[in-house]
């Protein structure tokens, strides 16, 4: 049985802090960016359905392994899974992949993210000048050149300066105070978009579920987002659970940062949808949804210029904690096995990320869009392959490892602390983690990539 590493590590000030930067890790852009345009890409109601299903069956289960491992060995999570399994060291690959997944990620999220800083000033600019943000501003703003890196850049300095302070003075207190501030600022927007006319045709379309646009693609996508927004098969939750306080309950806490998360997403689409509807607007915006389609419903609205404005600021706020988890898998990787201080090694990965991300953001304007590997540039490529195919695998990897080949009493142990026996849920994890969690990831990927027969 692998011992716990006694030195000590940076951690969590408190299970309520513990909660709340783990809900800053899952909450970000894809709950106010990726989720609201999935689900108009893929029917409304019906995504949602399989969406939450994913959550509950697949994803939950995952994220309790994850801290269960990472707290156990207090190590980061290229360590935690090459000595999680004695004599098997090969099980590093689970580290090395979440690795490869969060700087895949970075790649792509850095450049969104800069959109969306972009888009704060851009929207104030319009609300003092009265000069509305139209469809050309977004292709202005995604074509350039100079423009969408530099927003960019910005974005990695900001989230560098949060790491560099460390875990307990920069991660849990920025996401103690921004989550509370990205609930109010998110019922504000509800509130708006509820009291149009017409607004209940995008509740409808938002929670009246059309079984029959279920899909295969749409399973995929509904697995691989949940993954993606829960920050799971990256390490980030392995290296958070290496934070977590021995009193913060697992199992609880995990379900808390879930709903919590869900709950975001839909007063994300509660804030959109019933807007897009009531305005005669189409809810299949992809990507742009929230860059084309919102500032222009919004323009229609008495007060418009500053419900953009208010709703771009919620969306900056939803982005940092989300980066600062990312960041902070590599960045842990480096302190312990290059022995770097944290900001040099904030720096280093800030760096890298930018290597990545740069040629990612240049391939959605002029300059690199004629580059594309298997019929999509580096943007869409880095996304599908972190999100719908190196996030599930990593995932179902944690399961076969957390359910077959870890000693059982070792997440018996972590799933217990906190309330001094065994828990009564203790059972049915393990059986979810066991038998039902890798299959259903297993077969939806194999569904989603064309390597089993389906719709």
């Amino acid at each position: 049985m692998p011992e716990p590493t006694p030195t000590k590590r940076d951690a969590f000030g408190s299970s309520l802090g513990a909660f709340a930067a783990t809900l800053g890790s899952a909450v970000g852009l894809g709950n106010i960016w990726k989720f609201p345009y999935l689900t108009g890409s893929n029917g409304g109601a019906a995504f949602v359905l399989t969406y939450l299903l994913a959550v509950a069956l697949a994803a939950l289960p995952v994220m309790v392994v994850e801290h269960a491992i990472g707290r156990h060995l207090r190590v980061d999570a290229v360590q935690a899974y090459a000595r999680i399994v004695p004599r098997q060291r090969f099980w590093a690959a689970i580290g090395w992949a979440g690795l490869a997944s969060s700087l895949l990620i970075m790649a792509f999220y850095t450049d969104v993210a800069g959109w969306v800083l972009a888009y704060v000033f851009k929207s104030l600019g319009a609300f003092v000048s009265g000069a509305p943000l139209t469809p050309a501003t977004f292709q202005a703003l995604v074509g350039g050149t100079w423009e969408p890196v530099l927003w960019q850049l910005a974005v990695l300095t900001v989230t560098v300066g949060v790491v560099a302070v460390g875990v307990s003075g920069g991660i849990e207190k920025v996401t103690k105070t921004l989550m509370p501030l990205l609930l109010m600022m998110l019922l504000a927007c509800d509130v708006r978009a509820l009291t149009l006319p017409g607004a209940s045709a995008g509740v409808a379309y938002l929670f009246t579920p059309d079984l029959s646009k279920i899909s295969s693609a749409v399973l995929l996508s509904a697995l691989g987002l949940a993954f993606f927004k829960l920050s799971l098969g990256m390490g980030t939750m392995t290296t958070y659970g290496s934070y977590l306080p021995d009193d913060t309950r697992l199992v609880p806490n995990a379900a808390r940062v879930a709903l919590a998360d869900t709950l975001v997403s839909l007063l994300a689409g509660l804030a959109i949808f019933p807007a897009v509807f009531a305005l005669g607007d189409t809810p299949a915006g992809g990507p742009g949804l929230l860059f084309v389609t919102i500032p222009r419903v919004f323009a229609q609205m008495p007060g418009g210029d500053l419900f953009t404005a208010l709703f771009f600021v919620l969306a900056a706020v939803a982005t940092l904690g989300a980066m600062v988890s990312l960041m902070e898998v590599p960045v842990a990787w480096l302190i312990r096995s290059a022995r770097l201080r944290r900001p040099t090694a904030a720096i280093l990965t800030a760096l890298f990320m930018a290597m990545l991300g740069i040629p990612a953001t240049l391939s959605q304007g002029p300059a690199l869009s004629h580059l594309r590997v298997l019929d999509r540039d580096l943007f869409s490529l880095f996304d599908f392959l972190s999100s719908n195919v190196l996030l599930p695998l990593g995932g179902l990897a944690i399961t076969v490892v957390g359910g077959w080949l870890v000693p059982r009493a070792i997440l018996r142990e972590e799933t217990s602390k906190g309330h001094g026996e065994p828990a009564w849920y203790d059972g049915g994890v393990h059986v979810l983690v066991r038998y039902v969690t890798p299959v259903l990831i297993l077969l939806i990927l194999l569904h989603g990539l064309g390597l089993l027969g389906g719709t």
